[in-house]
C-alpha cells in the first residue's frame, strides 16, 4: 500500500488527513493525476471515487464469484475503468483470496 493524494499536488492537493487515503501501489500508479474519467455506459466525464467521501457499496458490488468490481453508478463504472481496477493479474489474486476464504471482504 502506498499514500495517495486524491487531489494530487500537481493539481493543487495538499498533504492533509482530507486528502490522503491508502492505495495499493498498482491502483496509484494508473491514477497518476487523474481526479475524474469518462463513465463508460454514459459518456460523461465524472469524478472519481473518493472514499474519504463516498460510501464503497452504494458505487461498487463484488462479481458473484468475488473476483471483479462492478461499477453500480457513473463513478463507480468510470472509477472501474480508470483504475483498471479488473486487471487480469488482480483478478487472479482475488480468485486465490476467495478460495482461501479471505475474499471478498465483508463491509
Amino acid at each position: 500500500m502506498v499514500i495517495d493524494h486524491l487531489i494530487p499536488l500537481s493539481r493543487g492537493g495538499l498533504t492533509v488527513r482530507e486528502n490522503l487515503w491508502l492505495a495499493c501501489r498498482r491502483c496509484n500508479e494508473f491514477k497518476g493525476v487523474h481526479t475524474e474519467a469518462v463513465d463508460p455506459q454514459t459518456g460523461l466525464t465524472v469524478p472519481l471515487f473518493n472514499p474519504r467521501t463516498q460510501s464503497w457499496s452504494v458505487h461498487f458490488a463484488w462479481s458473484r464469484d468475488g473476483t471483479e468490481i462492478i461499477g453500480l453508478t457513473a463513478v463507480g463504472r468510470a472509477t472501474v475503468i480508470a483504475l483498471r481496477l479488473n486487471n487480469p493479474e488482480i483478478v487472479g489474486a482475488r480468485a486465490l483470496w476467495v478460495q482461501a476464504g479471505w475474499h471478498p471482504p465483508a463491509e
